[in-house]
């Protein structure tokens, strides 16, 4: 008789137990696939330009890299400009939110790289072999080397301007707008 209840004691913890687990990987496996996980503040998904951002606290509204810690608050409650955050700049800042140029003293928000400006002062941003950026897109005008605040490329709008922004001249007399 003992042996008897000492089996069917452990046959009704084994069900308990795999009905908890059943019970738990459910809510797990809905908690996936709703993105309600818990995901720190700050996680960072891609914005709608796909570039990395900044997740504020609600977990929906993301923000590009350039709008934490510049004194506007972007986030409901504020956290893109708490002082644990913005304290020490850009060292206070997780990785993924600023690119170094190759002037080590000097860098820029990660969503600063690639976007045709010389953010970095030595085009490093836009042209060196950590930026990786991809070739003009159709709305830019390719001539190398640029004058003043681009680097390879010059925007299609700036063509014929009677400003000169390659160094050959090319914006002015070859570019069509």
């Amino acid at each position: 008789r003992p042996r008897s209840a000492c089996a069917g004691c452990t046959w009704r913890h084994v069900c308990v137990s795999a009905a908890a687990l059943l019970v738990l990987a459910a809510t797990v496996g809905l908690a996936v696939a709703l993105g309600l996980l818990l995901r720190p503040p700050g996680w960072y998904p891609e914005t709608s330009n796909n570039r990395t951002g900044f997740l504020c606290d609600d977990r929906a509204t993301c923000i590009l890299a350039s709008q934490v810690c510049d004194r506007v608050s972007n986030c409901r409650s504020g956290e893109d400009e708490q002082e644990k955050l913005c304290s020490d700049l850009p060292r206070s800042l997780p990785g993924y939110l600023v690119f170094r140029c190759s002037n080590p003293t000097y860098w820029v928000y990660a969503d600063q790289r690639c976007n045709g400006m010389n953010d970095c002062g030595d085009c490093s941003d836009e042209m060196g072999s950590l930026a990786a950026c991809p070739p003009c897109g159709s709305e830019w005008w390719s001539c190398s080397p640029v004058l003043y605040e681009y680097c390879s490329c010059v925007p299609r709008r700036l063509c014929r301007d009677g400003v000169q922004h390659c160094l050959s001249w090319s914006d002015e007399y070859i570019c069509r707008p």
